[in-house]
């Protein structure tokens, strides 16, 4: 016992600790790597401090209407209900916060990454394949990491009343909006202003760098398609666990097992640990399709969940027919990864009817 906690209790938010720290070093590691020549470094840092600029603007606006509603939800709630208390307007502040940082760590290594992995692309095929990789595994180590603490945290802190963490999902899913909706309308227009400008006006190809509105259109691709969806992984796994942990208040109480509570935080720790385990795995040497090691991890990893939620169930909750139903979330992730590749991989017919039908002569 640790904190009047048993050492299973402690499993998510430690597992949480442990995702953040692995996450740092990923992104230690890709840093490591170079940029480029001179050209790619200006680019690269053109890229970046737009990036920046952006979610600061972006973010300080957020702040202020997060602010607001904290105390809207203080007056509304905690001073009616819980006394003063600050249970809600705390957890929709930290809800806030823990999103914008999310969005914000997938932007800053998503541009780091960007760099290292096309410099490294000169080189060889198995460099930028981790490096890619790692970037993007960074935010999900960090996303979900961060809301195991989160979530975890604050039900231990809020005496093990799921009911309470409402605030911080709804905290999380404000910041999210905001994240994508700005990110989202600031990259579209940057990309239909670069090809209306530059190739239809000016004639400058596509994707050049000479036209500042495709310095603004790759801007606009880390803080909407990275940033705002970091920031929305965020609000989307602290709402399911939430969620579900209200959904297991009920069933602890008619099967009289506490351990339903939790379980939904120790089944996101699992697929942390095997997630770790099996980025071993994501490497092919002389590889043609990055698409074939990515399978690969992807299969292992699937392998180590089946495992890791039938040891977690037998030890805990005991029930076989939970399991199975787990097993049916699992295949359908691993249904949705073959059906996307095959309606978005070039090797397949619809996007080769696609290209075909976009032809002109």
């Amino acid at each position: 016992m640790v904190f009047g906690l048993s050492l299973l209790e402690l499993l998510a938010p430690l597992t949480g600790i442990g995702s953040l720290l692995f996450a740092a070093y990923l992104y230690f590691w890709i840093n490591k790597f170079e940029i480029g020549n001179e050209k790619m470094v200006e680019i690269y840092n053109a890229i970046r401090d737009g990036s920046k600029a952006y979610l600061n603007r972006q973010y300080k606006t957020i702040s202020i209407i997060s602010i607001i509603i904290a105390i809207a939800l203080y007056i509304v709630f905690d001073w009616r209900l819980y006394s003063g208390t600050p249970y809600v307007s705390v957890a929709f502040t930290i809800g806030a916060a823990f999103s914008l940082a999310a969005g914000y760590i997938g932007m800053d290594v998503a541009t780091r990454a960007n760099a290292r992995t096309t410099f490294a692309s000169s080189k060889d095929l198995e460099t930028p394949l981790k490096i890619s990789y790692y970037g993007g595994l960074v935010m999900g180590l960090f996303n979900v990491g961060l809301s195991l603490i989160a979530v975890s945290g604050l039900f231990y802190i809020y005496g093990q009343r799921p009911e309470l963490l409402v605030g911080l999902g709804f905290g999380a899913s404000l910041a999210a909006l905001f994240a994508q909706l700005g990110g989202g309308i600031f990259t579209k227009a940057a990309d239909v202003g670069a090809d209306l400008v530059g190739k239809v006006e000016a004639g400058i190809p596509e994707d050049d760098p000479r036209n500042p509105a495709v310095i603004a259109d790759n801007v606009g691709d880390n803080v909407g398609d990275v940033a705002g969806r970091g920031a929305d992984l965020f609000e989307s796994m602290t709402a399911e666990n939430i969620g579900a942990m209200i959904v297991g208040v009920t069933i602890a109480l008619a099967l009289n097992n506490p351990l339903f509570v939790i379980f939904p935080l120790l089944a996101r720790a699992v697929g942390i640990f095997a997630t770790v385990l099996g980025l071993p795995f994501v490497r092919s040497k002389n590889f043609t399709d990055p698409m074939v090691p990515m399978r690969n991890g992807m299969i292992v990893t699937t392998l180590l969940v089946v495992i890791g939620l039938y040891i977690l169930i037998t030890q805990t909750i005991i029930n076989m027919n939970l399991y199975y139903a787990s097993l049916v979330g699992v295949l359908a992730s691993f249904l949705i990864f073959f059906i996307t590749q095959y309606y978005t991989e070039y090797r397949y017919r619809p996007v080769k009817e696609i290209s075909k039908s976009s032809e002109s002569h």
